[in-house]
């Protein structure tokens, strides 16, 4: 077993694809894939299931990458320390439901941590594909919420994949309007006082269930619905439009602007917003610093 060999699968399960990690490594598929069945002899295990569509992590496979990952961490540690002269580049991924303390956490993280070469990613996304980018160590860490009609199918979900959910702070359900909403000067609203305007909400793509919802209170469905994909367009909406959305209330204006504010909604309900991370694996150091940064961001909401 080499350090090569398991630079090879990582970056291989990261990007679900032997053609692609192949590309990015200036290295043949062929070579590639016999690096990796070499490693798979050796340690007399399979790391990935082969299908149509490209490598999928298996279920020893995500155990092994999480001690993998690490060595390869304390590797470059070792680099760090006694390779004088010599800049690597640092890769880190998050992928994450839309909320803004988790970005901001993310730039406390690059600002810390990011030297002249580093690759880092922070994927805003659907709620199946957080915990699958987990799972399938794309991301070291996930941040979603549970709530009372959700946390039962999602953690015999992550139960099965090995995933640890932390809760960080629980939050009562607000709403994001328009600054220029008739009800923006309101303390409270309540759905009923909701009922005529567009309800706005994160699609959730192939897997669009109820439990997938980003937005409590998902089930009540109103008569001027619209679905999108990012935060941009999504405020975009409220403010055109006049639309709300169902919401944690944690908002910054440095990133959302001054247009949109966030009002209680009188309904019963928590949103347990917390990280999920793999159960096999320790943290790595730029792991660690992004949820320091997320509890400095979050403990005023706790």
């Amino acid at each position: 077993m080499t350090l090569q060999q398991l630079k090879y699968c990582a970056l291989a399960a990261q990007k679900g694809s032997i053609t692609e990690a192949a590309k990015e490594l200036f290295i043949s598929q062929p070579s590639l894939t016999g690096a990796i069945k070499e490693l798979e002899r050796e340690m007399n295990i399979t790391i990935f299931d082969r299908t149509n569509k490209g490598v999928e992590v298996s279920k020893e496979g995500e155990i092994f990458l999480g001690y993998a990952r690490q060595v390869l961490e304390q590797a470059s540690l070792l680099e760090d320390t006694y390779k004088k002269g010599t800049s690597r580049s640092r890769s880190f991924s998050v992928s994450t439901q839309h909320y803004s303390f988790a970005v901001n956490a993310f730039v406390d993280l690059i600002k810390q941590y990011g030297e002249e070469e580093y690759d880092f990613s922070l994927r805003e996304t659907q709620t199946y594909e957080i915990i699958d980018d987990v799972s399938r160590m794309k991301s070291e860490i996930g941040v979603l919420y549970f709530n009372s009609f959700n946390k039962a199918v999602l953690q015999k979900i992550m139960k099965a994949k090995d995933l640890k959910f932390t809760e960080l702070f629980v939050a009562r359900p607000h709403i994001f309007i328009s600054r220029k909403n008739p009800l923006a000067k309101k303390k409270s609203v309540s759905l009923q006082e909701l009922a005529p305007y567009p309800y706005l909400s994160f699609e959730q793509g192939e897997h669009n269930s109820f439990y997938y919802s980003e937005e409590i209170f998902c089930d009540i469905a109103g008569k001027k619905n619209i679905r999108v994909r990012d935060r941009a367009t999504l405020f975009n909406l409220l403010i055109g439009l006049n639309g709300y959305t169902v919401c944690s209330g944690v908002i910054d204006e440095g990133l959302n602007g001054k247009d949109i504010v966030a009002l209680e909604l009188a309904a019963d309900g928590d949103m347990h917003i917390g990280y999920v991370m793999h159960q096999k694996c320790l943290p790595s150091e730029l792991a660690a610093g992004y949820i320091s940064a997320l509890k400095k961001y979050t403990i005023a909401e706790g």
